[in-house]
């Protein structure tokens, strides 16, 4: 069973929310964000071990990310990284790595994740995965993990289950929404019906591309044709050909809010989708103040602040409750962690009024 399981990683995002410490050339998830000497997407590699081996582990990426790729991840082959010459979301990453997995072995069963998420309880994560992974190997479904939510977040979107009362582990879907406002997500909460959309995705490879024939024809139709260039030297060229014919768009909204034959598995993972500041500052170790510091760092008068700056240069604050301090080459970012959201603003007014430099 173990050799048709493939682990397919999405690692071709820039982390705008994470500036400046990701950046277009060293994005969050080739960098150390948890202070631990590895990086998320060595971390997420590291999850899957007892689900396949090394060599049936994908990497999709953008161009740009080949060699740091090759030098976290010395483990792939070339073949195993495949490279995007364009950002066009996640429906066409998903489709050039199934589609070129299923050339390979026909009877692929394949997990998507993320390259940066955290995960603190691998073991229970390992059970859903196999517990996923065995119902798609035995039947047409399309399969998604879903955390069990701990507090009404209005940052995740969620996933309404049907047939709560069956025992079995693997729940039909009902509906995805949106992430809500607090109002619904309170109602969420309550109803015990709703999980959160973990975005990792399960299902094997006939499965999808008969999804894909369905609701997305003209994707199939590129991949489909596609796949006589797959492990070959032509393969580059097509790539960078197909790619630029993709639409933008999800394969949350592109397939799995479409089909019909759509589950979930409900989980307790210990997980977080680490996409902002704040979520990173909620992941990681607390001084008896609640900051999270990392850097050379001298903290007098300071709460609730995440500071994360360069070794070699000492850093001194005072007087700070509730920020985020955060140095990276040449940018200095000191916002209000309840602003967070204005980092993305933040990053396009400078690139605009200062130049690409500081992306």
């Amino acid at each position: 069973m173990k050799s048709n399981n493939y682990i397919v990683i999405m690692a071709g995002g820039v982390g705008t929310r994470f500036w400046p410490y990701s950046r277009v050339t060293n994005p969050k998830q080739f960098q150390d964000m948890l202070g631990i000497g590895k990086s998320l997407i060595q971390l997420t590699i590291e999850r899957f071990k007892d689900i396949c081996p090394d060599e049936n582990i994908f990497v999709v990426t953008n161009t740009d990310y080949y060699d740091l790729v090759k030098k976290q991840l010395p483990q792939l082959a070339d073949d195993q990284i495949l490279l995007e010459p364009m950002m066009r979301n996640t429906a066409p990453c998903v489709a050039y790595a199934t589609y070129k997995i299923q050339q390979k072995n026909p009877n692929a069963n394949i997990v998507v994740a993320p390259a940066d998420q955290v995960i603190h309880k691998p073991d229970a994560f390992t059970d859903a995965l196999l517990t996923a992974l065995s119902a798609t190997a035995q039947d047409e479904v399309l399969l998604t993990l879903g955390i069990q939510p701990t507090r009404p977040d209005t940052g995740y979107g969620y996933i309404q289950m049907m047939d709560m009362d069956a025992p079995t582990k693997v729940k039909k879907v009902k509906t995805f929404m949106e992430k809500p406002n607090l109002e619904l997500a309170l109602e969420f909460l309550d109803s015990g019906d709703y999980v959160w959309n973990a975005g990792i995705f399960i299902f094997s490879a006939k499965t999808i591309i008969k999804a894909f024939q369905k609701y997305m024809p003209e994707l199939h139709g590129i991949f489909h044709e596609l796949q006589q260039d797959f492990y070959t030297a032509r393969e580059p060229e097509a790539i960078k050909k197909s790619y630029s014919q993709c639409h933008t768009i999800s394969i949350d909204y592109g397939i799995m809010e479409k089909a019909d034959n759509v589950y979930v598995v409900p989980c307790e993972l210990g997980w977080s989708d680490l996409g902002t500041w704040k979520s990173l500052y909620e992941q990681s170790p607390k001084n008896k103040e609640g900051n999270v510091l990392s850097g050379n760092i001298m903290a007098y008068e300071t709460t609730k602040s995440i500071v994360k700056t360069p070794e070699e240069r000492l850093v001194v604050v005072q007087g700070l409750d509730n920020y985020i301090v955060a140095e990276y080459k040449n940018v200095l970012l000191i916002c209000q962690k309840d602003q967070e959201q204005r980092i993305k603003q933040f990053l396009e007014e400078a690139i605009k009024q200062k130049g690409t430099q500081f992306s």
